[in-house]
């Protein structure tokens, strides 16, 4: 039986009541999860409904500008395919987990209440990975700059039939000062991992891709926030770290833009800013 038992399979919708105490039973023991908080739930959605996002895997209707594709050291052969670019029936599935009574599920579950969805899916949507491509351990960026809303939780559902150990791509969650692994998930169909997303919440998938057929690593993202961002806190952009003893490279590309940031007053960035995107369009 699927958790989430009193969602429809044909619209992912929940009814607000069926949503009331919808994950309350597992609170306790996320909030004392280690490294930080998060949960690992198997046969998450309706099978019926987990097997057609796999059917409907990034069928585009267009827009492909909204899709980004990754290719450098940290990010290698990873592409996100936005709800908007796919088709209407995957997209209304989209919307769905965007609903409150999926929202309501959310915060019974991870003690977060006041989540706020993200109508724009920034970072989020279907997720692939090919083969050896790999995520390194990361902290997510914390700040939706449009709405100036703080990132909180991040919701993963795998799509990955009869995967194995051995084909790589498993999601690690390490302690903030990357000295331990925790956990290593392999990401098998229908496997669902909740987390608090933090400055110091460490995952990725830094094995790559390895499957005997060429298949690729699949998933849904979505990221939840709170109206709880203030001026106390320092907005930042995804987070890369290397694992000890690993081939893991630093991204210097961010660490300099920060250093610029921290050194240069910001009437002199925005000027520098400014100059950067007139280039930009004149080339």
């Amino acid at each position: 039986m699927a958790y989430l038992d009193v969602m429809d399979a044909k619209t992912a919708f929940i009814s607000p009541e069926n949503a009331r105490d919808k994950g309350t039973e597992l609170q306790e023991a996320y909030v004392g999860a280690s490294p930080f908080p998060h949960t690992v739930i198997d046969n998450f959605l309706p099978d019926e409904l987990a097997q057609r996002i796999l059917d409907s895997f990034a069928s585009s209707e267009g827009g492909d500008d909204l899709n980004q594709s990754y290719e450098r050291a940290q990010e290698r052969f990873k592409t996100s395919y936005h709800p908007d670019t796919l088709d209407p029936e995957l997209r209304a599935i989209f919307y769905a987990f965007n609903s409150r009574p999926f929202l309501k599920v959310v915060e019974n579950l991870t003690g977060v209440k006041g989540l706020i969805p993200d109508p724009y899916f920034f970072g989020g949507g279907l997720h692939e990975i090919n083969q050896g491509g790999h995520l390194s351990m990361h902290a997510d960026f914390n700040h939706h700059k449009p709405l100036n809303i703080e990132r909180r939780i991040n919701l993963l559902i795998y799509l990955n039939k009869d995967w194995k150990d051995e084909y790589g791509g498993q999601l690690e969650l390490w302690d903030a000062a990357m000295t331990k692994k925790y956990h290593s998930i392999v990401p098998i169909f229908n496997r669902c991992v909740i987390f608090n997303t933090t400055s110091n919440s460490m995952h990725g998938n830094p094995h790559p891709v390895s499957h005997p057929d060429k298949v690729s690593r699949k998933s849904v993202a979505l990221y939840y926030y709170t109206a709880t961002w203030d001026g106390s806190k320092r907005s930042h952009t995804t987070q890369f770290k290397v694992r000890p003893g690993s081939g893991d490279q630093q991204d210097w590309t961010i660490k300099l833009r920060e250093l610029k940031d921290d050194l240069v007053p910001p009437i002199v960035n925005r000027k520098m800013g400014n100059l950067m995107r007139r280039l930009k369009r004149a080339q």
